[in-house]
């Protein structure tokens, strides 16, 4: 599958706003830990892969660990690429593997979530610490899909009164590293 993605820097008070008057559903809030980590065999930032572990705190229920591997993107026009993820039952034992195997830690993004659901799309309000505020629109297709997606993609932004040309491709990772520099 495939993630198609569109983020924006955005303000959460209008947009909270502008979601509740075009009908969207409000999901869940969740705090995520994100780790992501350096292999030994290449550059992830060079390839613009990544592997993480991601630690999700839900504002009700348990907490949910999940290791992501995230391939280049495919496309200039948004933020698509090749997902795989599972949920992780232990995550010192997952931590202990990728240490075994050569992984380090390379980075921590934190951040404040709140998720909405809209005409078949998530739509995420992210506080990211260190960054400041965005909105990501996403949704998961099979390869063949992908444009259409982002389409659409493009037509909900619009909807919710942003500009669709002023996406960031960069992930928190990259932001909150090149800010560092």
């Amino acid at each position: 599958m495939y993630e198609v993605e569109l983020k924006l820097r955005a303000d959460h008070e209008s947009l909270r706003e502008q979601l509740r008057e075009v009908g969207a559903d409000q999901i869940e809030h969740r705090r995520q830990v994100d780790t992501y980590y350096d292999a030994p065999h290449r550059s992830f930032a060079d390839t613009d892969e990544a592997l993480r572990i991601r630690r999700e705190e839900p504002a009700d229920g348990d907490d949910v660990t999940k290791l992501t591997y995230k391939g280049p993107l495919v496309e200039a026009a948004s933020k698509t690429r090749e997902e795989h993820e599972t949920a992780v039952d232990d995550d010192e034992a997952v931590q202990g593997i990728l240490a075994g195997l050569g992984f380090e830690p390379a980075a921590v993004v934190e951040k404040d979530r709140t998720y909405f659901s809209f005409e078949g799309y998530t739509v995420v309000l992210d506080a990211v610490d260190g960054l400041g505020e965005f909105i990501e629109i996403e949704r998961e297709v099979p390869e063949s899909d992908v444009e259409a997606a982002r389409e659409e993609a493009i037509a909900l932004l619009e909807q919710l009164g942003l500009d669709p040309d002023e996406q960031i491709r960069t992930s928190y990772l990259g932001l909150l590293l090149a800010a560092d520099d």
